[in-house]
């Protein structure tokens, strides 16, 4: 694995940290340690700006999906500061995935992330 491939790796990594994180003091330093001061987060239902507003919605996915963990599905792909992924939201009590999604992120310099464009492929009616 290169250089490159590592930092992207690392990234998504802390991102899926940061989604799994329950407790708030646990997921205020997770956000930290993924996103920029300035970190943005977009998807169909969010667009948020920032530590707090990132850590909110986070929380709530945490309201909604109770006993649910964020896990990579697939491979990562990057290049030029930018990465893709594919991510579903498992069921821990039975292991199914009800809800999955495809992300873009955009690195800063130090390997945080500055954007992330989120996309819904699967949800629950």
């Amino acid at each position: 694995m290169s250089e490159s491939t590592d930092r992207y790796e690392s990234a998504v990594v802390r991102y899926l940290e940061a989604w799994n994180a329950a407790e708030p003091d646990a997921l205020t330093k997770a956000v930290a340690a993924a996103w920029s001061a300035d970190g943005r987060y977009t998807d169909p239902l969010a667009d948020v700006r920032g530590h707090e507003g990132i850590a909110a919605v986070i929380s709530a996915a945490h309201e909604q999906f109770p006993g649910f963990t964020f896990r990579l599905a697939g491979t990562i792909d990057g290049h030029h500061d930018i990465a893709r992924f594919g991510w579903e939201l498992v069921d821990e009590r039975d292991g199914s995935a009800p809800v999955a999604g495809f992300d873009v992120i955009t690195l800063d310099d130090d390997g945080r992330i500055r954007d992330v464009h989120g996309f819904l492929d699967r949800v629950p009616a």
